[in-house]
């Protein structure tokens, strides 16, 4: 596990200072591999890879980017599962290490640009083909290791973190439709970030310099082709067959291993399934604020470790903690992105870290399942259309209104939230309805200027995603999960692994294993979601190792925050300073005056407000501290 980054001419002329530009990258990145650090410059000068090195397998490879026999040079983050597989399959006799960033330069040499559909795991690399001349860059099929990069000048630059780049923008300004995405949905779309002239390259997707031309395409797509020859038991096996190989994959290391345990399904499906095949002693890792129960899953955590049998560390969350790690915590994210867990999850990974190199998360599986209570509101409206209009059985409607009524319980404090998806609008198509339902947007209203946001609207973006061609229509189940999966997942893949890098601690997502989400792509919405019953076949398929508590609860509340709470007494000074500076009441784009006026008007778990402090936050640690103005004499 480590940190990237890499510069190109894209006339293949010399770079001036091209050593200094690759150790200021990995001078920014440099948490994000303590056990060492290297560059390589092409004796051309017109190429050079930068690398922080993380050891959890081969403890022994050394800390530069690699290069094979041919000339060939990589620089790589991540873990490759099947490595030991595939130094079988590629019948290379004499590797010099044993490590998988080797066997990744094999299988390049081998398959070519095809190399990365033969790996099982989760990546970011680049990799220099010197007699082709060529500069080949992937990112995983998820999106669980990052890839940013920028042109300016005619060179291409590219790094695990987008502060790595920020030496190099000339003027640093907010992308103003990456802007108006995170307002809506708290994340961008289309690859964009919230630095304009930074982008992400996409999961899935290649990138390619070849003449000085930049080529982007896709190389893994996820296909609803629904299965409806085969029984829900069918799945229940095949989901525990493989849900199972992959932890067995995700255990290889040469260091021992840990899990973050929150209490719910899904870490505790994993750290459960990864302490029974563990060699080594195995350790759980749980947050909690006592400052409430209604903020406390630590109880389930406690069963889940009691139950299995591991040793499990807990933290209790304290204001103070807050107010002295947010301003990191933003940092370490490179831009705003996603709800509030991102607190909590650095100060738990944090704890880790103390402990361990590598843990296991549960994340994923929310998407590919079916875990969020908005799934529920969304199919609570339909069905109540569906029995209006009498098309209760036109395919788009997997449940009953009847099925669905036990399980409303689980909205009970969503009433707010319920209130603002009704008020405007009702039974519209399932794109605006889904859009309307995500849409934070209308919870904002003159603390923005909007007036310097027109021109873009985020639908047309998000309807790309939701009517995707690789999804059938038929299925409104379908269409949620495959939008959240493709565009919230990967910015909650942005805060796994942030906040873990932030720490030295590589954090792994066994659900996030490609035969495993390819199965579930295919599992018909009424196995999945029986009667509006959340991740209903995962509880079914995985319940024989979980204790009742956790497998019958329907409380999980996503590592809520008591920010509203906080605001009231112990960080009301830190809010109120924060957005009471002169220039945050200067700001373009935001009337923070109207901010502080509104305040006080939070609801208990809404994220108005976490979503404009992570903003103000954001411009203070970027735009007036200037990061970029310290290296302007490259």
């Amino acid at each position: 596990m480590c940190g990237v980054a890499g510069v190109i001419n894209l006339d293949y002329d010399s770079i001036p200072n091209l050593n200094r530009r690759l150790a200021l990258m990995n001078e920014l990145q440099s948490h994000r591999g303590p056990d060492g650090e290297g560059i390589w410059p092409h004796p051309d000068q017109h190429i050079g890879f930068a690398h922080r090195r993380l050891s959890i397998i081969d403890l022994n490879t050394g800390s530069q980017p690699m290069r094979d026999n041919v000339g060939n040079w990589i620089t790589y983050n991540g873990e490759i599962y099947n490595y030991l597989e595939l130094r079988q399959e590629l019948g290379v006799k004499n590797f010099l290490t044993n490590s998988d960033t080797e066997v990744i330069l094999h299988a390049y040499r081998q398959w070519g640009n095809d190399c990365v559909n033969h790996l099982r795991g989760m990546f970011s690399f680049a990799i220099w083909d010197e007699s082709n001349q060529v500069l080949f860059a992937a990112r995983d099929r998820f999106g669980i290791k990052p890839f940013y990069y920028t042109i300016v000048d005619k060179v291409l630059y590219f790094a695990s973190e987008a502060k790595a780049l920020l030496p190099f923008i000339k003027n640093l300004e907010i992308d103003l439709e990456g802007f108006k995405d995170y307002l809506t949905f708290q994340f961008c779309l289309e690859g964009k970030t919230l630095f304009k002239g930074i982008n992400e390259l996409l999961p899935g997707h290649l990138l390619q310099v070849n003449n000085g031309i930049v080529n982007i395409r896709r190389y893994w797509e996820v296909y609803y082709n629904i299965d409806f020859d085969h029984t829900a038991k069918y799945f229940e096996d095949q989901i525990r067959h493989l849900l199972s190989e992959s932890v067995e994959l995700h255990l290889r290391s040469d260091v021992p291993l840990g899990a973050y345990v929150s209490g719910g399904l899904d870490s505790s499906i994993i750290a459960a399934l990864a302490h029974q095949n563990s060699e080594s002693k195995f350790l759980g890792f749980t947050g909690k604020f006592s400052v409430s129960e209604d903020y406390d899953e630590s109880r389930y955590a406690r069963a889940l470790a009691e139950w299995s049998g591991f040793d499990l560390h807990e933290l209790d969350i304290k204001s103070t903690d807050f107010i002295e790690n947010i301003r990191q915590v933003i940092y370490h994210l490179d831009y705003p992105v996603a709800g509030p867990g991102s607190f909590p999850q650095y100060m738990v990974s944090k704890m880790a870290s103390n402990h361990r190199k590598v843990v296991l998360g549960g994340q994923g599986a929310d998407e590919i399942f079916g875990g969020y209570t908005r799934y529920l509101v969304a199919y609570f409206e339909q069905c109540i259309k569906g029995a209006i209009e009498g098309t209760m059985n036109s395919g788009k409607f997997i449940v009953t209104y009847e099925s669905i009524i036990p399980n409303l319980t689980a909205l009970k404090n969503y009433k707010p939230m319920l209130k603002q998806f009704w008020q405007e609008g009702l039974f519209e198509d399932l794109q605006h309805r889904y859009f309307r339902l995500i849409n934070r947007a209308p919870s904002l209203g003159d603390e923005i200027n909007w007036e310097a946001l027109k021109g873009y609207h985020p639908f047309e973006s998000f309807k790309k995603v939701f009517l995707s061609e690789n999804v059938g229509q038929e299925c409104y189940f379908d269409s949620m999960t495959h939008f959240d999966f493709k565009t919230l997942l990967p910015a909650l893949l942005q805060i796994e692994d942030r906040v873990s890098m932030a720490h030295g601690l590589e954090s792994r997502v066994p659900f996030l294993d490609h035969p495993l989400i390819e199965l579930a792509a295919t599992i018909p919405a009424n196995i999945k979601f029986t009667n509006g019953t959340m991740k209903r076949i995962l509880k079914d398929s995985m319940s024989y190792c979980l204790p009742d508590v956790i497998t019958n609860r329907q409380d999980k509340m996503g590592f809520p925050v008591p920010l509203v709470q906080w605001m009231k007494e112990d960080i009301r000074d830190f809010i109120f300073d924060t957005f009471s500076s002169q220039k945050a009441l200067n700001r373009d784009l935001i009337d923070n005056k109207k901010v502080l006026a509104g305040l006080e008007k939070e609801w208990k778990f809404g994220r108005k407000i976490w979503g404009l402090l992570c903003l103000e936050l954001w411009q203070q640690e970027f735009f007036d501290k200037r990061i970029s103005q310290c290296f302007n004499d490259i």
